[in-house]
């Protein structure tokens, strides 16, 4: 019997054993497109027979979006997309479920790395670390006391809102729980059962800007969620409200962020992840008081082998049973007739 196709997008940097335990029982053909246009080619000739497609985030480069476009190309013997990331905004979900293609993403090995992150970015905020360091630096220390920084906030004294309670969202309060807030909230599209609220407080949207002295943003980029925190929102916040953002630069709306840094609406942000990255305005970095980082957040050896190993277990997975193992949520109902390839 002949083998099934999995075409892969991108570089395998640490799950090398994993994917060769696939390659016993696959055929596994790196893409060697140079963009959009031959990858279009390719598909009709080369990758003409192909059953599963694993891809990274860098891949964009070689295909562009996976959009509505790219979906029409696909051959009728794709059954599955694997993306290395818990962020799939690069894929128009729409397009692949019209075809009957399931889409998986990377769901537990991105919570810790991401959470610790935005551990990092609260703490710093809160106490004005960064400013310090940089202060300190510029030869401040010895002219003012700690550098002339300004005092920051004890987490006791403050409110810590997360807006997305998803397994990012509580690892990030699983984090910061320890650094004794007086109150933790959230918001998500439901309440969550009381087990997995470990004592945070489920309260409405309005309720959480309206009390909550930090927010930590930890939702998905989609048409809804696209600009959803921008001057009408952030102008519901407490003045001086920290927001921390570990989801996707585009959530925020971030023209309007200098001037709500300067006015000392948003006392502080910080921020892994930028509307238009690697590209950012210069008037944004290097304000005082914003603490930047170039999306680090699962920049780890073990954190990528993890999610590469998750990609390939859901290859692996779709090819023995018909179903990726972490369908996206857009799919959850989605009808599959597929059957096991192996």
């Amino acid at each position: 019997m002949t083998k099934p196709k999995v075409l892969r997008l991108g570089k395998i940097e640490f799950g090398i054993e994993k994917w060769n335990e696939i390659k016993k029982i696959a055929e596994v053909i790196d893409c060697e497109s140079k963009d959009r246009e031959e990858f279009f080619k390719d598909l009709s000739n080369k990758y003409s027979d192909i059953t599963n497609i694993a891809r990274t985030f860098a891949s964009i480069k070689q295909t562009g979006r996976f959009d509505e476009e790219l979906a029409s190309k696909l051959p009728s013997t794709v059954v599955s997309v694997s993306h290395t990331g818990a962020g799939y905004d690069q894929i128009d979900v729409d397009a692949f479920t019209k075809r009957d293609i399931q889409v998986s993403n990377v769901t537990v090995p991105v919570e810790a790395p991401t959470a610790d992150t935005a551990a990092w970015l609260t703490i710093t905020c809160l106490r004005n670390y960064q400013l310090g360091h940089n202060n300190l630096m510029n030869g401040d220390w010895l002219k003012k006391k700690a550098a002339g920084t300004p005092l920051g906030h004890s987490p006791k004294s403050q409110v810590l809102g997360i807006l997305g309670m998803g397994g990012i969202g509580r690892a990030i309060r699983d984090r910061l729980k320890p650094f004794g807030f007086k109150d933790i909230i959230y918001y998500n599209r439901s309440q969550l059962p009381e087990e997995l609220q470990n004592g945070a407080k489920y309260v409405t949207k309005d309720e959480l800007f309206k009390q909550a002295d930090v927010i930590c943003i930890s939702i998905p980029l989609n048409n809804e969620t696209r600009h959803s925190i921008d001057k009408e929102s952030i102008n519901k916040m407490k003045d001086g409200v920290i927001l921390i953002n570990t989801a996707r630069g585009a959530v925020i709306n971030e023209e309007q962020l200098p001037e709500l840094l300067k006015s000392g609406k948003i006392g502080a942000l910080g921020a892994d992840v930028f509307e238009h990255e690697p590209k950012i305005a210069k008037e944004l970095i290097e304000l005082p008081n914003v603490v930047s980082l170039p999306h680090m957040g699962t920049h780890t050896s073990e954190a990528i082998k993890d999610m590469e190993d998750w990609v390939a277990d859901n290859v692996e997975t779709c090819l023995k049973t018909g179903k990726v193992k972490t369908i996206v949520p857009e799919q959850k109902n989605m009808k599959i007739d597929a059957k096991p390839l192996v």
